[in-house]
């Protein structure tokens, strides 16, 4: 059985938005949407160039059973027009 953790992510506000809009279409949960996003792009992120500071941990597999994820809207960082 995998361990269910509570983690706090930080989007801009279109971002949740648009997520938000997302699981309703799907009648999902956000949590539930952010987790299939990772998993259909985790492949691709890993092509990314690395600073060489990362610990080579083990690759865990993310199973199915993740916990519910916290999602609080950041600061718009985006300068007015």
């Amino acid at each position: 059985m995998s361990q269910k953790r509570k983690v706090t992510l930080y989007f801009n506000s279109a971002m949740l938005a648009e997520t938000q809009k997302e699981a309703i279409r799907q009648d999902r949960s956000v949590s539930w949407i952010i987790q299939a996003a990772w998993r259909i792009a985790r492949d691709e992120v890993k092509k990314m160039p690395g600073t060489g500071l990362a610990l080579h941990a083990a690759d865990p597999e993310i199973p199915d059973d993740t916990g519910p994820l916290s999602l609080l809207p950041a600061e718009d960082t985006r300068t007015p027009a």
